[in-house]
């Protein structure tokens, strides 16, 4: 266990946590709705860190980021628990378990920074469960990858108060935002949160700090796919934040509390990419079906295709120094002179064992 930052005791007894806007007040043992934050002693503790549920080597575009070093490999792992509760979670293993066991491996933040470097990871990637509640160890782990030249990504919902913001967000080089939908009912009805302090870390991401941002959307069937709400989400993104900030809608497959909801058609997710675009965004992708050209990357200047995409792996790689080959428009984002070559493997890796 390690000391929590951002909390304070009441009058009560009972201290009470200022991670997220979910403000929970805790007796003695009692733990947080994410489960990993727990008052011991008069005393708020993260009962994660330094703890894991497991480390693989990923394309970075399973983050999914397409603007953000294309083709190379990030180190990813998460711990346990979540501040969300959404009926539909993907990776409910992980981020529904209250199974310490679920923790079966340790390592501190040197370790993963010195692995990232012997296993040529571009990146390290928090993420299968959200970093804002485990702030604290990756925040250190940020550090340490930074003295190794290696940068940090955070794979979030964005449920975060604003200092704790200030404090995660100032150590990661980018950021995939899960917006979960667009109505305040969806999140109050499938995650049992609000959709305004979302809202308020998109804009603090875009607007005052320099992670690189881009945003999923997971598309469920009655749920958030309806048309207008998709326009709604794309001109909010290009008015508030900016129309070249990518979009990723992607299709839910039925897990956790929502298996009887149908998995999104492909049709849907096409139906959104091209609503988002209309509406005046540059970059919008599709995932997880079998679709090239909403994996691939046109230019805004000539609408070239600059990087094609099959699934996770890179086809074509037109640009120079960031610009588009043919045209010389300049494509936001970081990327380098040649592209990473990892595809679309994911190998599972152990931290403690050389490369």
């Amino acid at each position: 266990m390690s000391a929590a930052r951002w909390w304070q005791r009441l009058t009560d007894g009972r201290v009470r946590c200022e991670l997220c806007p979910r403000d929970c007040a805790l007796k003695e043992g009692q733990r947080g709705h994410c489960f990993v934050r727990q008052h011991l002693g008069g005393e708020l503790l993260l009962t994660t860190y330094g703890r894991s549920s497991g480390f693989c080597v990923d394309p970075v575009e399973k983050k999914p980021l397409n603007h953000f070093h294309p083709g190379s490999a990030t180190l990813s792992f998460g711990t346990a628990g979540c501040n969300l509760a959404c009926r539909f979670c993907q990776n409910w293993d992980i981020s529904k378990s209250r199974d310490d066991d679920t923790l079966n491996t340790t390592a501190t933040p040197e370790q993963i920074a010195a692995r990232a470097v012997e296993l040529g990871c571009k990146s390290v990637a928090f993420t299968y469960n959200d970093p804002v509640i485990f702030a604290e160890y990756a925040i250190d782990t940020a550090i340490a990858c930074h003295t190794r030249g290696v940068e940090t990504v955070a794979v979030t919902a964005g449920y975060i108060h604003p200092e704790p913001r200030a404090d995660l967000f100032a150590h990661m080089d980018a950021a995939n935002v899960d917006l979960k939908g667009f109505t305040d009912r969806f999140y109050q009805e499938l995650c049992r949160g609000h959709l305004q302090p979302v809202l308020d870390t998109l804009r603090y991401l875009v607007h005052e700090t320099a992670c690189w941002v881009e945003i999923t959307t997971l598309l469920i069937p009655g749920w958030n796919d309806a048309d207008d709400e998709i326009r709604a989400e794309a001109e909010w993104i290009r008015d508030q934040l900016s129309p070249t900030v990518p979009l990723h809608f992607t299709a839910f497959h039925p897990a956790w509390r929502m298996v009887d909801t149908p998995a999104t058609p492909p049709a849907t997710v096409r139906r959104a990419r091209e609503i988002a675009r209309g509406a005046g965004l540059a970059f919008v992708y599709t995932g997880n079906i079998l679709d090239p050209e909403g994996g691939t990357t046109y230019c805004p200047g000539c609408g070239r295709p600059v990087i094609e995409r099959d699934g996770y792996r890179l086809r074509t790689y037109q640009l120079t120094d960031g610009k588009c080959a043919a045209c010389a428009t300049p494509l936001p984002g970081r990327f380098d002179p040649t592209p990473g070559h990892w595809g679309a493997r994911r190998l599972a890796v152990a931290i403690d064992r050389p490369a």
